[in-house]
């Protein structure tokens, strides 16, 4: 609770607004002035006013209403994507770097071959071959990242199964699950910290590329992604349809950053960071 304090303290204009995407992501049915799905073609593209307060898109559906559900969907491919790949990453880096020798060199083999791909080209790839979704979107998208959490812990573990504590755990007959649960991984701990708050942003940045592209959520979802790509069609004759999105997007993955920044600042001592 002192670190949260902060991590505002530091950055309370970004911390509020990934609080603000939260919540508009949970209580999207609540806030909602309309059904986001539905159409209305007497009332598409039109500006911002009193009955649609951020206009409407190109069949008539309420953007404010598109963009909170959006926000869900954000919420949602940030955190289960990041946790596919922090699961399988951390267990990945665990063992190589606990173990050692020919598992380890297996390990470091496969994930350097992930990382040879960049992460937008790997998940397109995955995702054509799942198919297009959002939940194929966020499964390619924390296998693709899988090697950054996985070179974390490993980097990490290497010198810390070297400690007198480690040592200490293993003489008291303490098995090797044990070990790496109990004496291990709360060394990994801060460093996958600042990790998970970088990877939310790049989460959320790729599914709506996907999405943008085609290979995430599919119409009528309202992803911030589709609803990108559908705007781009109208960014001359109504142009705040594209800026409501843009930057709705924008101000999200800058503050995420930012709080990823905070988060690391308060976490590292190198960085001058205080609890």
């Amino acid at each position: 609770m002192k670190s949260a304090f902060a991590v505002f303290r530091r950055q309370p204009a970004a911390t509020t607004v990934v609080l603000l995407v939260l919540l508009c992501g949970l209580l999207a049915p609540v806030l909602a002035p309309y059904d986001p799905a539905v159409p209305h073609m007497p009332d598409r593209l039109q500006g911002p006013s009193a009955v649609y307060r951020l206009g409407t898109d190109e069949f008539g559906r309420d953007l404010l209403s598109r963009l909170l559900f959006g926000a869900r969907i954000a919420v949602q491919a940030g955190l289960i994507a990041v946790g596919i790949a922090m699961a399988g990453g951390v267990l990945v880096g665990l063992l190589a770097g606990y173990f050692g020798g020919r598992l380890d060199y297996t390990l470091s083999r496969l994930v350097e071959g992930l990382q040879a791909f960049p992460v937008v080209l790997l998940a397109i790839v995955i995702t054509a071959i799942l198919g297009p979704s959002v939940h194929h979107a966020m499964l390619a998208i924390g296998i693709a990242t899988i090697p950054d959490f996985a070179r974390i812990t490993r980097g990490v573990v290497l010198p810390t199964k070297e400690q007198q504590f480690v040592e200490a755990s293993r003489v008291m007959g303490a098995s090797h699950a044990r070990t790496l649960r109990r004496a291990i991984m709360p060394s990994c701990l801060p460093a996958l910290t600042v990790l998970f708050s970088f990877s939310i942003a790049n989460a959320i940045l790729y599914e709506s590329g996907l999405s943008f592209l085609g290979l995430g959520a599919q119409p009528p979802q309202p992803s911030w992604g589709t609803m990108l790509s559908s705007a781009k069609s109208y960014m001359f004759d109504d142009p705040w349809y594209t800026i409501i999105v843009g930057v709705t997007l924008s101000a999200t993955i800058i503050a995420l950053n930012l709080v990823g920044d905070a988060v690391r600042e308060t976490i590292d001592p190198l960085l001058g960071g205080r609890t």
